[in-house]
């Protein structure tokens, strides 16, 4: 196979791929591209990447399909503590506030490394919190991993590495936290291990913050070596879906090539001797005049409307010459167009949407007494993407008393059950959402990654699989019932991976 491809391919080939897994590929990062494409063309079983660009504009491609392209064109080079002055700022500063202020509280922690590659960085975000919090086993510690590639997330789970992972990190790390085992690898011990849940998530395509993948309320998210990826507007929509994922004060971090205007739209900057981190605020109005959020409108019309279905003046058009002189025509009495009654519910949605959470709870609080279970739920999902899952609790058992046959309110008083780690009760709510409704998809799906964290494969497995049978009678474009916007399509998707 020759290794020089036309910069028309090149060029229609990044077109090809922006769309299709979020990634983007300038003219500048072209030799990137031709790198990456030509090993995926030969696993295809290409010899001439002519006609494998050509079947890849022209084929069908299946989530396997995206997946082997996805392993060859992001890049996985990671190693243990890498970029070793952000974790000096993490261990100094930003981590001893977390802790102090969860000792106070509930004794929480939410971290997320997005883009999470073989697993390095988690894995090293582990080790740091072992090593700062001695009573680690009386706290409620979340630490998601994802990425898009499943062969890392494979690799990352398995938790082996070789000499190469540790290059630059201090000798102590391979020393304390793993074992030595065949071909010269090293694995790494089960406590550190069992702190980090691996998944798949595409940061362009997927939802979050989400109850149902666990990306709300974070404290901090790394984000390193992964927008540089994405387009201008890609990385921005990423950014906005970052902010709204974690807590007021929560951090942001980014690699330091990677910092660029948008961020800072969203974030404040904070400077430790040299690295940058980022800050959410919690204040939305300065977001809104920069013109990163839509203005929320006073009034959402419903979903029945149509267009136009509500002005606020009817629009009477000029009549024609008439035949006969209006002075003669008695006068018309013309009634005031009465204005659309506000939605709460709807109005509020927008807002939750949007990440205003503390407006969306004020356009409800009045509202909540009239015991709709609809209101009742967005209280408790606002609550639990603020952190307040006391509250979320009691907003959801409201619901519940409100509608006992509703099988949705189960599913996400079971989803902020798993938050607290009450891992039981969540799992007993989740039955009770199938006793009420046996084709209910998302409960299965849930039962099926609590069971993968507990380490019923075999269980998990079943419950997986029930649900990706159940899904398949849904048309893909469908949007699943409680599922917070995730497709028919999309969730097969993501349950075909985590069966295989």
């Amino acid at each position: 196979m020759t290794n020089a491809i036309s910069k028309q391919l090149l060029s229609q080939l990044s077109e090809l791929i922006t769309p299709l897994m979020g990634l983007h590929f300038p003219e500048t990062r072209w030799g990137d591209l031709e790198r990456g494409i030509i090993p995926a063309a030969r696993e295809f079983g290409f010899t001439d990447i002519e006609a494998f660009i050509k079947w890849l504009r022209s084929a069908p491609l299946t989530k396997n399909h995206v997946e082997v392209l996805a392993s060859y064109l992001t890049v996985g080079e990671t190693y243990f503590f890498r970029e070793k002055e952000s974790f000096q700022v993490i261990e100094d500063h930003i981590l001893p506030e977390l802790i102090r202020s969860g000792r106070e509280g509930e004794k929480r922690l939410r971290i997320w490394s997005a883009g999470c590659s073989t697993g390095e960085e988690p894995y090293s975000i582990a080790i740091l919190l072992s090593r700062m919090i001695s009573d680690l086993k009386d706290w409620n510690i979340t630490l998601v991993a994802t990425d898009i590639n499943l062969r890392s997330l494979k690799k990352a789970s398995e938790g082996q590495y070789s000499e190469w992972s540790f290059r630059n990190a201090p000798s102590w790390i391979k020393e304390s936290y793993f074992k030595r085992i065949e071909n010269g690898h090293y694995e790494i011990i089960p406590a550190i291990r069992k702190m980090v849940t691996f998944q798949y998530l595409n940061l362009a395509e997927d939802v979050y913050p989400s109850l149902l993948n666990n990306t709300n309320a974070m404290d901090v998210i790394f984000c390193r070596n992964v927008l540089m990826y994405f387009s201008p507007e890609q990385a921005k929509k990423v950014v906005h879906g970052f902010h709204n994922s974690l807590l007021n004060d929560g951090w942001l971090l980014v690699s330091p090539t990677e910092a660029f205007k948008h961020i800072t739209d969203y974030f404040t900057t904070a400077n430790f001797s040299g690295t940058t981190l980022y800050r959410k605020s919690g204040k939305k109005s300065s977001i809104i005049e920069k013109g990163c959020l839509p203005e929320i409108p006073s009034y959402m019309p419903s979903e029945e409307s149509k267009m136009g279905a509500y002005q606020p003046l009817a629009f009477i058009p000029e009549p024609s010459t008439p035949a006969v002189s209006l002075a003669y025509l008695p006068a018309r009495k013309v009634e005031k167009q009465k204005e659309p009654q506000p939605d709460p519910y709807r109005e509020a949605s927008l807002l939750f949407k949007y990440g205003f959470y503390a407006e969306a709870m004020e356009k409800l609080i009045g509202t909540s007494s009239d015991g709709q279970g609809k209101n009742l739920a967005l209280l408790a999902r606002t609550c639990a993407n603020q952190g307040n899952l006391d509250d979320a609790q009691k907003w959801c058992e409201k619901a519940i008393a409100a509608d006992k046959l509703n099988p949705g309110y189960y599913h996400l008083l079971a989803t902020i059950l798993q938050e607290c780690g009450r891992i039981e009760n969540a799992v007993t709510a989740l039955k009770k959402a199938l006793y009420l409704d046996h084709n209910f998809v998302l409960a299965y799906f849930a039962l099926g990654n609590l069971m993968q964290r507990q380490g019923e494969s075999e269980m998990s497995r079943k419950y997986l699989k029930n649900a990706l049978e159940l899904v398949s009678l849904y048309k893909p474009e469908e949007v699943l019932p409680e599922s917070e916007g995730i497709t028919a399509g999309r969730l097969s998707e993501i349950l075909e991976a985590m069966i295989h």
